[in-house]
């Protein structure tokens, strides 16, 4: 019992301090995972159509993630 309380309360703590949309991002990437299998082994088109749209939002959450990156080490100088 004490094991699982101590593997929860760190993974709280983790995602305390991990930004949100590096949270997202990581979510979009494990869950485009499906779309670029079916794309590039099975020639799914729609798989592929699905693809892109995710690797454009990945894109603009890597660019919030760069942002805020910035700005908080800009705010401790």
């Amino acid at each position: 019992m004490l094991f699982k309380k101590i593997i929860i309360y760190s993974l709280l703590k983790k995602s305390f301090f991990m930004s949100n949309s590096f949270e997202k991002l990581k979510a979009l990437v494990a869950e485009t995972e499906a779309d670029a299998t079916a794309f590039y082994t099975k020639n799914n088109k729609a798989a592929g159509t699905r693809l892109r749209k995710a690797l454009q939002d990945i894109k603009v959450l890597a660019q919030e993630g760069r942002n805020e990156v910035t700005e908080l080490k800009n705010k401790e100088k």
